[in-house]
């Protein structure tokens, strides 16, 4: 899948927000942005598997019309339909509805629709941690690292933080830059609403945790495309 279109100024506009942020606190913001993040291989052989079973159940059901259904569709006429022969339709059918589902799933739409949204949210929620465990946690002398991730395909964002800011901020905290990314987002503005969070973001970090006169930048301001 494409990553999404960021330009060079949409590259600067969260660039700035972060190293404006980060002025006046001793935290450091990490944006990552990204197209998707997962796969859904699982959920794709999940339903390929119901679709297979479907095609065998409705053979086992009503064998009279399936087989009269094959042989209006391939053209035949008083076909002799042994054994050997359901069976071989029967996993025929099943393969090609495997198959065709499996490809759906993957490289339509249809994938994102039947993948239910708890799914998605888990997903994003797991690639975030990994993300923030790679290239935020830990990595600040204070522990201050703060990761901002937008999964663009799931509609979902995260706002990750590390141990010394978790302590003294509570997750509901972010709600309001949450809020501020979200609204942009929505409209299609990836870089202004990441920007938002990223001012939501740096006055809590200038409330608790002030800049000192000999911090140093320890993270990349820059907005990271995976």
């Amino acid at each position: 899948m494409a990553k999404p279109a960021m330009t060079a100024a949409d590259h600067k506009l969260v660039s700035d927000a972060v190293a404006a942020a980060e002025a006046h606190s001793a935290g450091e913001i990490v944006t990552i942005v990204t197209p998707r993040s997962d796969a859904y291989h699982d959920v794709a052989l999940v339903w390929s598997a119901i679709a297979a079973l479907l095609a065998l159940t409705a053979l086992e059901i009503a064998p009279g019309a399936t087989l009269s259904l094959v042989e209006r569709v391939l053209g035949l006429w008083g076909h002799e339909w042994t054994p050997r022969a359901v069976i071989g339709l029967a996993l025929t059918g099943a393969a090609l509805k495997f198959t065709a589902m499996y490809l759906l799933m993957r490289f339509t739409p249809l994938g994102g629709w039947l993948t239910p949204r708890f799914v998605r949210n888990a997903r994003v929620r797991a690639r975030a941690l990994t993300c923030f465990r790679v290239g935020a946690e830990s990595r600040t002398s204070g522990r201050t690292g703060v990761l901002i991730y937008v999964s663009l395909d799931e509609h979902h964002a995260e706002i990750i933080a590390d141990a010394a800011i978790a302590s003294k901020v509570a997750p509901e905290t972010w709600g309001h830059a949450m809020k501020a990314m979200l609204d942009p987002l929505r409209a299609g503005n990836i870089a202004q609403g990441i920007a938002a969070a990223v001012g939501e973001v740096g006055k809590v970090l200038a409330e608790h945790f002030p800049r000192s006169d000999n911090d140093t930048n320890e993270l990349p301001d820059r907005l990271i495309e995976v």
